[in-house]
């Protein structure tokens, strides 16, 4: 009996199984939301120390703030935080009262005098005081070292006639203002991480376009209840580097390679084997610097243009267009097949043997031998009898001299 009582005891998890029910909480309790702080619920009265932030703002705001004092008094003032405005040193400063009773509200006012040195309007910074919007300045100025780079990108942020911020915002539900070096941004947390992401990716060359496209396919799909437990990355767009890492392109490689072997495989294929690279042979060093290459004038004095006159260079530069337009007539014409075989046919000239002397045989040589020797004995004997002559006229010179 008591074997078939196990048996129908159903079987408990081991992390849950001193949990016990709980029958005040119920489905229709939202957990995530945030309830506003009360004086009622501070329980233990004023704060014992007094806790205090200041901020420096820009030269350029002093006289913004001046005007708009009255009214961030006015909107810490129910808060119970007092603030301070310095000319002198240009800063501005918040600080916990008696009155204070929200242990958090002091941040919050923190965030909102950093946001108005940043160069946001008052109206939009007393919106920080809620409970449910928060903020983020990122800073972008040390990203890019290139002033002209950084002011494109920055520029990027904010799009044509400032239709990229515009869509951010809608998409996020921020508010985002580029100002300077840093990009003020206050929203729901989720918006900010988004926002953070589009800014930082922006700086380092990505455009906000791809982010913009990826929030827009999200905030579709999480419409549709029966996606809420599925994965929605084969819904999202994959864009793929240009530029990538030596590791990441043999990685692709080896994927691909991967896969053919796998279909290959499948049907019964031996797999492909990886071409062996071959290896390129090492030069030879020598210490000796590489032979000096000719100057231009160097190559004209080789080729004798260093010589022409100025009317012969012309004609020989409108003879080369006159040439080079021959040949594009001729590719339009006929096509590039044919001007292809001509230039194969032009570079193969270079490579065709001129033609050989067969070798004499040896009734030639001696014939050769025989012509030669007779030549010679002609004009030797010729030779002798000009001598012959010259010293008969130079004896007949003589003798007439002495008579």
């Amino acid at each position: 009996m008591s074997a078939e009582g196990s048996e129908a005891a159903p079987v408990v998890n081991k992390n849950k199984r001193h949990r016990k029910e709980k029958p005040w909480d119920t489905d229709d309790i939202d957990h995530w939301k945030i309830d506003t702080f009360k004086p009622d619920d501070n329980k233990a009265g004023p704060f014992t120390e007094e806790s205090s932030f200041a901020t420096l703002f820009p030269k350029y705001r002093e006289k913004y703030l001046r005007e708009v004092w009255s009214a961030v008094t006015q909107a810490l003032d129910p808060h119970g935080i007092a603030c301070t405005l310095d000319l002198i040193h240009g800063s501005m400063s918040v600080r916990t009262t008696r009155k204070t009773y929200d242990p958090y509200i002091i941040l919050k006012a923190r965030d909102m005098v950093k946001l108005l040195a940043r160069g946001v309007a008052i109206g939009q910074a007393v919106k920080i005081l809620s409970d449910d919007i928060a903020c983020d300045i990122i800073k972008v100025g040390n990203i890019v070292r290139n002033k002209e780079r950084f002011v494109k990108r920055r520029q990027r942020i904010i799009g044509p006639d400032g239709s990229t911020l515009k869509a951010i915002e809608l998409l996020t539900q921020c508010y985002v203002l580029v100002q300077g070096n840093t990009v003020s941004v206050m929203g729901p947390y989720k918006g900010l991480k988004e926002v953070r992401r589009i800014v930082l990716d922006c700086m380092k060359n990505i455009h906000p376009i791809y982010r913009i496209k990826e929030l827009m396919i999200k905030r579709e799909l999480a419409k549709d209840p029966q996606l809420a437990t599925e994965s929605w990355d084969r819904f999202l767009p994959k864009f793929r580097k240009k530029h990538l890492k030596t590791s990441e392109k043999t990685a692709k490689k080896n994927e691909r390679l991967q896969e053919k072997n796998e279909a290959r495989k499948a049907a019964g294929l031996p797999p492909v084997e990886e071409a062996k690279k071959e290896k390129k042979e090492k030069k030879v060093y020598t210490p000796f610097p590489p032979p000096q290459q000719p100057r231009k004038v160097d190559l004209q004095l080789e080729s004798g243009e260093y010589f022409l006159k100025a009317h012969e260079k012309e004609a020989r530069e409108a003879r080369k267009r006159k040439e080079k337009a021959r040949k594009i007539t001729l590719r339009l014409q006929f096509g590039q097949e044919e001007v292809t075989a001509e230039r194969r046919a032009k570079r193969a000239e270079a490579f065709v043997a001129p033609e050989e002397q067969a070798a004499l045989t040896v009734e030639e040589k001696r014939k050769r031998k025989r012509d030669r020797g007779e030549d010679g004995e002609v004009q030797h004997d010729v030779e002798g009898h000009e001598d012959k002559s010259k010293k008969k006229k130079k004896k007949k010179r003589a003798g007439d001299e002495d008579s």
